[in-house]
């Protein structure tokens, strides 16, 4: 669904790469996880599949369309939640979603039936001929969802879509995850909550100063790393554990340190 090769990402006037050399793939029907630290080089990553930065060499292809030769055509099996919840917030949610559907070429009939199902889902039924900027921080990043789901895409992009939301509604939009993925589409899914990561997600890909560090199924890591958790095996690769060595040193056994 998508494959990404050899990508990389310079900032203008920057020696450094924000990301360097990354590949990996996307399979249909899937959940993967992308994970990193603060900085690691994830929605640079992210905006670059989207097209919404240009990267400085590689390809990424987005069921089976190069995103350079042909970017509307590959934008068209895409959407996205970004992690920032940006919307035209002087229009209603109705209009917002017309304008998404429209975009994509969503016949009418076929619009009103999602927008309703998904505004029902959402629990927004009666905030749908509202202003957005009337709208809470969980509801703009509901009417998001749904305006990112309105032509069911192909592929599904999630930048930390889980912020804001309330318990109900972070359950409903990991159980459209998987209903997506069932119909053969695929969600590529950034996140903060390794939880969540660990019990929705297939596969996961770990990225850290821009270059990809492990990818793995769930099940591998589990029967491969019995003793870790997927929190334990992020901390371990990452470095990110030598954070807590203080924490360790202070609690002596009370925690143990794990070595990958």
């Amino acid at each position: 669904m998508l494959k990404i090769s050899n990508l990389s990402k310079k900032y203008n006037k920057s020696d450094k790469y924000a990301v360097e050399n990354l590949s990996f793939e996307v399979k249909d029907g899937e959940i993967l996880g992308f994970l990193g630290p603060n900085g690691a080089g994830k929605s640079t990553t992210i905006k670059c599949i989207m097209g919404i930065l240009p990267f400085s060499e590689g390809s990424v292809e987005v069921n089976g369309v190069n995103l350079k030769d042909s970017p509307i055509e590959a934008k068209k099996f895409m959407g996205y939640v970004p992690d920032n919840h940006a919307v035209y917030d002087k229009l209603t949610g109705n209009e917002y979603v017309d304008f998404m559907a429209n975009i994509y070429g969503v016949p009418t009939d076929i619009r009103e039936e999602r927008k309703r199902k998904y505004a029902d889902i959402f629990d927004l039924a009666n905030a749908m001929n509202n202003p957005i900027k009337s709208y809470s921080h969980g509801m703009k990043q509901k009417i998001c969802v749904i305006g990112a789901l309105i032509h069911e895409p192909k592929l599904w992009v999630l930048d930390e879509p889980l912020t804001g939301l309330d318990p109900k509604s972070a359950y409903l939009l990991k159980e459209l995850m998987k209903e997506h993925c069932k119909k053969g589409n695929s969600v590529f899914f950034s996140s903060h909550v390794l939880e969540v990561v660990e019990k929705v997600c297939d596969r996961v890909a770990i990225i850290d100063n821009g270059k990809l560090l492990a990818i793995a199924s769930i099940d591998e890591l589990k029967e491969n790393r019995k003793e870790l958790s997927l929190e334990d095996f992020f901390l371990n690769i990452t470095g990110s554990s030598s954070e807590i060595d203080e924490v360790l040193k202070e609690n002596g056994d009370m925690f143990e340190k794990k070595e990958v």
